[in-house]
């Protein structure tokens, strides 16, 4: 029986891919103690080096209600510091610690090198494709600029 759908799920199609990039990256971050959803925050920092809650909410994909629990998990841990800003005590600025620096730094070779494998078992041409595509399905669907490029 022929599908009434002629087009193909590409929704489903990006989950599964994002699964088999996951699939290369989770034992990584599983050796350094981490979750998936900690690395989009401490990656997110290392770039922008303070950002408030709900700035990281966006940036990482990360609910609000989620994003409570992962940060006072990573400040638990030593990862990362909250702190009140000066012009406005409602507000609250979220920044690395040295031991989370740290951390980045030593993970840093570690996701590069999976990079390099990617590169060599896709090919450096197709990846570009890749990032090039998305970077145009993004901006025509209307997401912000920044997301993708952490």
């Amino acid at each position: 029986m022929t599908s009434p759908l002629r087009h193909r799920n590409l929704p489903q199609l990006l989950l599964q891919s994002r699964e088999a990039l996951m699939l290369r990256f989770r034992p990584m971050l599983q050796e350094h103690g981490i979750t998936e959803q900690q690395w989009r925050i401490l990656r997110a920092l290392l770039k922008e080096k303070a950002l408030e809650p709900r700035q990281l909410c966006e940036l990482c994909l990360i609910s609000s209600p989620s994003i409570a629990g992962v940060l006072m998990r990573m400040e638990e841990s030593g990862l990362i510091e909250r702190k009140r800003m000066d012009h406005d005590q409602r507000r609250v600025e979220v920044t690395l610690t040295a031991r989370a620096k740290k951390l980045g730094k030593s993970m840093a070779p570690v996701i590069e090198h999976q990079y390099e494998e990617l590169e060599v078992l896709v090919g450096v041409n197709a990846l570009q494709q890749v990032y090039d595509v998305l970077d145009v399905l993004l901006q025509r669907l209307g997401c912000p600029d920044d997301v993708g490029h952490l």
